[in-house]
């Protein structure tokens, strides 16, 4: 069991002068951990915050003293948006590992399983960096599992993030083909559909659909997730090119399922349809939680993505 405290009032838990959670100091255990990288022997107390990205929404925190991550048992029930807090993704805040970056942070899905890379994630990470007075010049970098992001506060809740140079290798994702190609044909749920396939630090299957709405996320998307030509599983995207400036999108996320945004997936997106000659260097991209935007000049250039981070709420909840 775990118990959750959350306040409703955003402006006094981010106010330094207020006390972000209750006096009562009694249920703050603070017995050491058993040994080993999972569990704990008594209940403990995490401080968090909830955040999103134009829907996408994270379980963001402090690494516990001693404790490098939760389990993937407690990650589960903690992602549980009945019994839980939910969330799409775990974000866990490490000390830098690097002297010219501000953190380390790693990314948990709510299955649990760790992965590499999530820019809606990033962004948060740097909104919540800012208003914690991490970047008072507006830019910050940060290191994660698929390398340095470097981030731009714009204005207010925007924030832009470099998300590297787009990788169409194969054996980057990975992929199982004999050869790099802009598509491919994969046999999936009785049928061939043709994919384009990029790494964005994490791994992107592409489909170009004539309608979002109607596209079978429900049924191809879990289906191309688990397929065995990505030994790593993959995150399905499904796109319609409304112009070379606008895109409509659905993900189907690895372990997480279907999310009302995906930002890695918004640049998979775009790199695919621009490598195609469908796309601009600047497109907007529509999802069932808002508008993204991502700026790519092409091959061998970084591709940027931008949109809102918002915290939600703070809270606390024992483990």
């Amino acid at each position: 069991m775990h118990r959750l405290c959350a306040g409703n009032d955003r402006r006094n838990l981010l106010d330094p002068g207020r006390p972000r959670y209750d006096d009562h100091q009694s249920d703050r255990l603070q017995e050491p951990p058993r040994s080993g990288r999972f569990g704990y022997s008594f209940a403990m107390r995490l401080d968090f915050t909830k955040m999103h990205g134009v829907g996408n929404d994270f379980l963001v925190f402090d690494a516990l003293t001693g404790q490098s991550v939760l389990s993937a048992e407690q990650l589960r029930r903690l992602a549980d948006r009945h019994t839980g807090i939910g969330f799409d993704q775990a974000l866990v805040l490490e000390p830098p590992r690097r002297p010219d970056t501000a953190v380390f942070y790693r990314i948990f899905n709510s299955d649990g399983d760790e992965v590499e890379q999530c820019g809606n994630g990033a962004r948060c990470i740097a909104a919540l960096l800012h208003s914690r007075g991490r970047a008072p010049a507006g830019t910050i970098t940060m290191d994660s599992p698929a390398g340095l992001i470097h981030a731009r506060i714009l204005r207010g809740d925007v924030v832009s993030v470099d998300m590297g140079v787009p990788s169409f290798d194969p054996g980057a994702l990975p992929f199982d083909s004999p050869a790099e190609s802009d598509s491919y044909s994969l046999y999936v749920a009785g049928e061939s559909v043709t994919i384009g396939a990029v790494s964005m630090g994490n791994p992107h299957a592409v489909l170009e659909v004539e309608s979002v709405e109607r596209a079978p996320v429900d049924r191809l998307g879990p289906a191309i997730e688990s397929h065995s030509r990505f030994p790593r599983r993959v995150n399905a995207g499904f796109m319609e090119i409304v112009d070379e400036g606008h895109i409509r999108l659905r993900v189907y996320e690895r372990g997480a399922g279907e999310t009302l945004a995906c930002g890695t997936g918004a640049c998979a997106a775009v790199a695919v349809g621009r490598q195609r000659g469908r796309l601009g260097s600047e497109v907007s991209v529509s999802v069932r939680g808002g508008e993204l935007r991502v700026n790519w000049g092409g091959p061998g250039e970084h591709i940027w993505l931008t949109g809102p981070a918002e915290i939600s709420f703070e809270g606390h909840v024992e483990v």
